[in-house]
């Protein structure tokens, strides 16, 4: 099929209506169906690492909390100062070095924005089977 115009491009596209994924075949004209309630893990739950220095997870939703140059809500219960009445686990001292290990009095810019690392964990089913074996054990 020689493509002449972007007209045809446009209306080559809108021939292809079904998209098969991991969850399902969905029309692309359709409106998204919301997912089920998220049953999240319980708190102070430690998660099993899959890999050397992997980040923890986060075990709580993360929806509606403020990350930005501002204000970073993560640190209302895991900073030095909150995370003991907050019961919540206590930000690593790695957060406060630079990358020359230089140690500084606040959290380093570089660990300021958690979710670049930290990732929500819901207790949800696998999309797909998996048979990984970690070879360490």
């Amino acid at each position: 099929m020689v493509v002449d115009t972007v007209t045809d491009v446009a209306s080559s596209a809108a021939d292809v209506v079904d998209v098969a994924s991991l969850r399902g075949t969905h029309v692309l004209d359709d409106l998204s169906i919301a997912p089920d309630k998220i049953k999240w893990i319980k708190k102070n739950v430690e998660f099993e690492r899959n890999y050397d220095d992997q980040p923890p997870l986060i075990p709580h939703k993360t929806d509606g909390m403020t990350i930005n140059l501002k204000k970073n809500k993560c640190l209302s219960c895991h900073s030095d100062e909150n995370y003991k009445e907050e019961d919540s686990p206590k930000m690593s001292s790695t957060h406060f070095f630079t990358r020359d290990e230089t140690r500084l009095p606040e959290m380093s810019p570089r660990r300021y924005f958690c979710l670049q690392c930290h990732v929500p964990q819901a207790k949800l089913d696998p999309l797909v089977d998996s048979n990984f074996v970690n070879l360490d054990e």
